[in-house]
């Protein structure tokens, strides 16, 4: 079937034309299967030219055949003859069906046509089998045959276009620490400077307070408390926005004054196990790695209700292990359904996947009702290749 064929006609007269004969062929159709049909089904006889002209003809001669032949139907074979007249329920619960039927046929195959189209011209392929599949539209087989490569094709794309978020989404990931790094130095070195600046200011007044008032003095000694809250406050946020201890010492040191002052804002007994030999691993592992114990523990602070937590790190020939530990209420069933299927899922727990993925990683999260455990493994030979990759990227 050409291309011709598949449009059926260049002209809109032909398909008015070939509508009305499909039309004139069904009624005489009815007409010789009244004494068999009656009545009863007085609408079954002119379907298939409806099907036919939706199916053939467009849009526009469908639904004129679905009118001649309505006024056909009713003015010669539905009684009382000779007349468009519709007497009783039944037979108006008849005509409503009929044109449901009849609409819903167009619509099917007005769908169909331009789903066919947009194909064929988004795609050559595509386009051929379309073709094929009009030359023999009854072998339904060959037809489901092509649809599902089709979806097969999509799928693909979707895969690829996934990889690519991922990637992308790791990349964000990684600006993000640089940005963090970026405010943490800016929040220590300029904010940090010009409160210690006026901490030094008001030293110097201090010293002179006996010349104020009651009320000055009280003003001055508030005012360096003030200042001194702020200068840790600031000290604080820089450091949990990116510690230096993880650039200078290492992930040792920088888990260890996370942990201690974790447990002392939170008041939640938290317990750090790390080898004394642990070592230096690739920079970008250990932001990774500080970074996912960040966001478990806030995630114990926040939701679990435990007293205790614990964070244990492990260094095997080729593999470093990670765990954190809870004693909480645990993870309700939905949470845990969506966390292991395609479901939706906390922003924080997606991070760490996201992280964890980039350097060849896996994320297990695992609640039982009586606490949760979040064990994170990278194997440290491909993690190192990907931070040296993520380092060429930047």
């Amino acid at each position: 079937m050409n291309l011709r064929v598949l449009r059926r006609s260049d002209k809109r007269s032909d398909r008015y034309i070939l509508a009305v004969v499909a039309t004139i062929v069904a009624l005489a159709l009815r007409g010789s299967l009244d004494p068999v049909l009656g009545a009863y089904v007085p609408y079954l006889a002119v379907l298939p030219a409806v099907i036919f002209s939706a199916w053939w003809c467009g849009l526009g001669p469908s639904v004129l055949t679905t009118v001649l032949c309505f006024l056909g139907e009713q003015y010669w074979f539905i009684p009382p003859y000779r007349t468009l007249a519709i007497v009783g329920r039944a037979e108006l619960a008849g005509t409503l069906v009929y044109f449901l039927v009849s609409a819903v046929v167009v619509a099917l195959a007005e769908l169909n046509r331009r789903a066919t189209v947009l194909l064929a011209v988004s795609n050559q392929n595509l386009e051929r089998a379309s073709e094929a599949l009009r030359r023999s539209h009854e072998d339904l087989e060959w037809r489901v045959e092509e649809r599902t490569r089709e979806l097969q094709e999509k799928n693909s794309e979707l895969g690829a276009q996934a990889d690519t978020v991922r990637d992308l989404s790791g990349r964000l990931l990684q600006m993000q620490d640089e940005e963090r790094r970026h405010i943490a130095r800016a929040l220590h070195d300029s904010l940090g400077q010009i409160a210690t600046a006026l901490s030094m200011n008001l030293s110097v007044v201090n010293e002179e307070v006996q010349r104020l008032s009651p009320k000055g003095t009280v003003a001055v000694t508030d005012s360096s408390d003030l200042v001194g809250e702020l200068l840790r406050e600031i000290r604080t946020i820089s450091h949990l926005l990116h510690p230096p201890l993880l650039d200078e010492v290492g992930l040792s040191s920088a888990l260890q004054w996370f942990v201690d002052g974790f447990a002392q804002r939170s008041g939640i007994k938290t317990k750090l196990e790390l080898p004394g030999d642990f070592g230096r691993l690739p920079a970008e592992m250990e932001t990774c790695i500080f970074r996912m114990v960040q966001e478990c523990l806030t995630n114990v602070h926040r939701h679990s209700g435990s007293p205790t937590a614990t964070v244990r790190i492990t260094r095997g020939d080729n593999q470093v292990s990670v765990e954190i530990r809870d004693t909480g209420r645990g993870i309700s069933s939905e949470k845990k359904t969506a966390l292991t299927s395609s479901g939706k899922v906390g922003v924080g727990i997606r991070g760490m996947q996201e992280r964890l993925r980039q350097f060849g990683g896996s994320l297990s999260v695992n609640s039982e009702g009586n606490g949760t455990v979040v064990i994170a493994r990278l194997p440290v030979t491909r993690a190192a290749a990907a931070a040296a990759s993520l380092r060429e990227i930047a």
